[in-house]
């Protein structure tokens, strides 16, 4: 099914539906369902049609977490199509690079250090949510103002990329400064999926969205009340917990529907004093119930 949406046909690029109908109703559900939460939820979700988006709390600025590391890979990929560097190009991670006592897999496989290719990087960041490969990254970009500068330099407002993971993990107030809100995510998801920059080869934006729909973090999120065999690719991001407050249980990415059409949401839980359990049911309530309406609405 992802396949014909990562070939990038001007088929797809062009495609439209018609409006869908009583969109509010899908609103008046994710309302519902958050209102007695004792958390931020902010919901963005966008069918194919311009028309079909449904917002709530979608523009409050909320701490990112891991979910910026979607957005180091679409930097770190434009600049490999742009020639500075190469997909497959070996990179030296040092031990000093190892940061200690931050979430990393590449760290644990190769506790002395490697050389990998930057795809290899890439699919640690992505697909494993790895600390240590997205800070690697975002040194070999040239550090977090570069990539700020980077979105801002086309038209994207409603984010701040400030600091690195090693900086954003040891200190709980620190995590505030990488901020965007649920309905900028959605908009970004859908504008590279779409390319609409013309930016990404078709290499590059095959490598993303697979690389995303084989991601290993948050299974009980978005995908935890999807049928099995629906396709998501996606990026979560998670604070941890202090003083009995999460700061962010996160989740967004694109969900195909059976007839192949992509349904980008983004689910923000923030300021929560809920449990895990329950800031991640609400995330996949709510998209249980986003792709439930998009797929009966497409079925009519």
């Amino acid at each position: 099914m992802i396949k014909k949406f990562l070939s990038l046909s001007i088929a797809v690029l062009l495609y439209t539906v018609p409006t869908f109908g009583q969109i509010s109703q899908l609103r008046a559900q994710i309302e519902a369902c958050t209102q007695d939460k004792d958390a931020i939820v902010a919901v963005a979700i966008q069918g194919v049609d311009k028309d079909d988006q449904v917002y709530v709390r979608a523009t409050e600025r909320l701490p990112m977490q891991s979910v910026f590391k979607f957005h180091i890979a679409v930097a770190m990929l434009t600049a490999i199509d742009k020639g500075k560097f190469k997909l497959e190009q070996a990179i030296a991670i040092k031990k000093r690079d190892l940061t200690p006592e931050i979430w990393s897999p590449l760290r644990e496989k190769y506790p002395h250090g490697a050389t990998l290719p930057i795809s290899e990087i890439l699919t640690f960041m992505l697909a494993q949510s790895d600390n240590v490969a997205c800070d690697v990254l975002l040194k070999l970009l040239g550090g977090p103002a570069k990539v700020d500068r980077f979105y801002k330099d086309r038209g994207i407002r409603d984010l701040a990329i400030a600091i690195n993971e090693k900086t954003m993990q040891s200190n709980w107030d620190m995590q505030f400064l990488n901020w965007t809100t649920a309905a900028a995510c959605a908009d970004l998801m859908q504008t590279y999926f779409y390319n609409r920059h013309q930016e990404l080869s078709a290499t590059s934006h095959a490598f993303l969205w697979r690389v995303m729909s084989e991601s290993q973090t948050g299974l009980k999120r978005l995908k935890g009340k999807l049928p099995a065999d629906v396709t998501v690719a996606h990026k979560t991001g998670f604070s941890g917990t202090k003083d009995g407050t999460t700061a962010a249980v996160h989740d967004a990415g694109v969900i195909f529907l059976p007839n192949g059409e992509p349904l980008f949401i983004t689910v923000f839980v923030s300021d929560s004093k809920e449990d895990l359990q329950t800031n991640e049911a609400v995330i996949a309530e709510v998209a249980r119930m986003g792709y439930d309406y998009f797929v009966k609405q497409s079925e009519k």
